[in-house]
């Protein structure tokens, strides 16, 4: 069983990160992506509109290249 347990683990640890996830979901999901999305200069990742502004969503009010972006996240 603890096979098991580690192969749900791995399958945890590398969720894509997708245009549509909002941005406390990602953090969520990925807490290394904080450092991610503050040196693209999203220092926003607090505000309340993390909690239901999806990252593509971000990244148009940024100005910010999405696919770059998501290029990073996924590394």
């Amino acid at each position: 069983m603890a096979l098991q347990d580690n192969k749900t683990s791995d399958t945890t640890e590398k969720q894509e990160i997708t245009r549509d996830m909002i941005i406390g979901e990602i953090i969520q999901i990925k807490p290394e992506a904080i450092n991610t999305l503050l040196m693209a200069g999203m220092g926003c990742i607090a505000c309340p509109s993390s909690l239901y502004e999806s990252l593509e969503e971000a990244c148009m009010v940024h100005g910010m290249d999405i696919d770059y972006l998501l290029e990073e996240l996924n590394k």
